[in-house]
């Protein structure tokens, strides 16, 4: 019995002990919360009373928010009322600037791709070009927000930048002039018997867009259509239920994407829905370093279901989560809360998605003329092709005159001139970064385009070709 007292008055002790101890570090962790904040009360104050000039409380408060949030990740931020409803109209589809979407890297604005059409895009700004001034004052120093409030304003006015591009290249400037945005986030065209798809970004019309433009190409094409290019080079993301709803798109069935948070139970699966909207046909998906967070789910789930075949260079690496969380009557925090994670549980946070097959950009030239080189019917006394099926074909010698052939003639129509090779300009400092167009230039030749279609058309007459067996 004494042994049994013995035994619940240990066990008391340990209980004690614990719940003790569990007070004690609740108790410490407050206090060094409680000290923490006052060091912070000391410092707000201290610099309201002595800095060089005035600042008002709200200017303080709003920069140790951002701060706070800044020193996070390079996409968490506060946004004021101002920069809030910016944000709105932007996923909107339409807004004024220069086109142009940015992040801060090592203290400078990096630029992650500029939008089609738009000032910057114009100007020839590329992927990881940093912007190193605006109008003459260094951006170190500046938050990403105040940096791009300074590229912000009313349409029609010039701002003349400073950009660093490469790790050898000289800054150079460039001016543009701020105009409104309209951002058409889906284009299409048909090359021969493809269909191209163009997303610039993934905001509020990209789905409506995206079946229409399906639509108006199976229209034109009809029973003709041998498949899809999906180009998503320069894409820097935008709404995560877009992307969701473009992957679903063409896909039937599984998983698109998974979000996990810091807590287990917070995670968030998407799934498709029945129903592939080009019925199977072969699809290719055109990546860069440019295509970023959206655009790495679209890529990453096609890639996963073996739907589509990726093409490019290593997309950016954008593999997290951004909530826009409203502060009523203040503005909002945009805050990282997940990672996102592909259909097979893989993460592309700093890695990006690697492409199925490597295309980068290139100049091509036609090598392979018939200057200089002989064939089989520029040889004296070669035998004719008396085939009547090939008489009108390039290269077969005509029958010599008087010559007893019950065949037609042929004549072999006058040398053309070797068409004039395709050519790119000079490469730009990144090699993956398509080079943008200026107004009335011709479009240079696209060579992973090129490949894209090359590949469909492989896979096409492949399928007909096992079909008639």
């Amino acid at each position: 019995m004494r042994m049994m007292k013995r035994a619940v008055a240990a066990a008391a002790l340990v209980f004690l002990g614990a719940g003790v101890a569990t007070v004690t570090a609740q108790s410490s962790n407050s206090s060094e919360t409680y000290r923490q904040l006052n060091l912070f009360g000391d410092v707000f104050e201290r610099v309201r009373a002595e800095y060089v000039e005035k600042v008002t409380d709200e200017q303080l408060v709003e920069a140790a928010i951002n701060g706070m949030l800044t020193s996070l990740d390079p996409h968490s931020s506060y946004l004021n009322k101002k920069s809030f409803q910016d944000m709105q109209v932007q996923t909107r589809g339409e807004f004024g600037g220069l086109g142009i979407e940015v992040t801060m890297e090592n203290g400078l604005v990096k630029v992650v791709s500029p939008i089609d059409d738009t000032p910057a895009f114009r100007a020839g700004l590329q992927p990881g070009d940093l912007i190193v001034q605006l109008n003459g004052e260094a951006v170190m120093g500046l938050t990403l927000n105040e940096a791009v409030e300074k590229m912000r304003g009313p349409v029609g006015s010039d701002l003349k930048i400073t950009v660093r591009r490469g790790d050898v290249g000289e800054p150079f400037e460039v001016s543009l002039t701020r105009a409104v945005v309209k951002v058409q986030s889906v284009r299409s065209r048909v090359e021969g018997e493809i269909g191209y798809l163009r997303i610039t970004s993934f905001n509020e019309q990209t789905q409506v867009g995206l079946e229409k433009a399906i639509a108006g190409i199976q229209q034109q094409l009809g029973d003709k259509l041998k498949g899809f290019v999906l180009d998503l080079r320069n894409n820097p993301g935008g709404l995560l239920d877009q992307a969701v709803s473009v992957s679903d798109t063409f896909l039937d069935k599984g998983e698109i994407v998974s979000t996990r948070g810091r807590k287990s139970e917070e995670g968030t699966r998407f799934n498709a829905k029945p129903g592939d909207l080009i019925k199977g046909l072969p699809l290719a998906v055109l990546i860069n370093g440019g295509s970023a967070s959206a655009s790495e789910i679209v890529a990453g789930a096609l890639q996963d279901h073996k739907r589509a075949i990726i093409m490019g260079t290593q997309s950016f690496g954008k593999g997290s989560v951004q909530t826009i969380i409203p502060l009523p009557g203040h503005g909002a925090m945009r805050l990282t809360t997940a990672r996102y994670y592909t259909p097979s549980g893989r993460s592309i946070q700093q890695l990006g998605v690697t492409p199925d097959i490597e295309v980068h950009v290139a100049k091509v030239e036609d090598l392979d003329t018939a200057a200089g080189r002989r064939r089989e019917a520029d040889l004296k006394g070669s035998l004719r092709n008396t085939d009547p099926a090939n008489q009108n074909r390039p290269g077969v010698k005509p029958p010599a005159p008087g010559a007893a052939n019950n065949a037609a003639p042929a004549t072999t129509p006058a040398a053309a001139p070797a068409a004039a090779p395709a050519t790119t300009p000079a490469a730009p400092a990144d090699p993956d970064a398509p080079v943008p167009t200026t107004a009335g230039a011709p479009a240079p030749f696209d060579f992973q385009l090129a490949r894209a279609l090359d590949l469909l058309r492989g896979v096409a007459l492949f399928q007909s070709r096992a079909a008639a067996r």
